[in-house]
């Protein structure tokens, strides 16, 4: 994978984001794009760790499904996840395969869904932190 707008890379994420996203995140391709592929660009050794991790699971995808992650069904990608022990493992970018999976993948598709104000939106944070939100925020209710 030679950049990050490369589309397998994307297509890659997007399949581990409609895993590990909460089912009322609708539009996750170009949240996908926008927020995550957007955190990499400036980003280049973290970039390398999410293309190394990313092309360690579709390895493992195709040797056990014989078929790259984004063309297995919803069900078959969380197998994925769980059979290579992402759920269960500690984040360590340096660890086995289940450790750099969470690390550099779900913990990255997962903060940039809810550190960012779009992200935060779709799961209900109206002011994630980091971002300010305005006098108009402070007077109004939750929503």
């Amino acid at each position: 994978m030679t950049t990050t707008t490369d589309g397998r890379l994307l297509d890659a994420l997007v399949a581990r984001a409609e895993v590990v996203y909460p089912d009322e995140v609708a539009g996750v391709p170009g949240f996908v794009e926008t927020y995550s592929l957007g955190r990499l660009d400036a980003r280049a050794a973290y970039r390398e760790g999410v293309r190394d991790a990313v092309g360690e699971l579709e390895e493992c995808a195709r040797t056990w499904y014989r078929e790259p992650s984004p063309a297995l069904d919803e069900a078959a990608r969380d197998d994925l996840l769980r059979e290579v022990g992402v759920d269960t493992a500690e984040e360590d970018p340096e660890g086995t395969t289940a450790e750099r999976a969470r690390f550099y993948v779900v913990n990255e598709l997962l903060f940039a869904l809810y550190s960012s104000p779009a992200g935060g939106e779709l799961v209900g944070i109206e002011n994630p932190q980091g971002h300010p939100g305005g006098t108009g925020s402070d007077r109004r209710g939750p929503r």
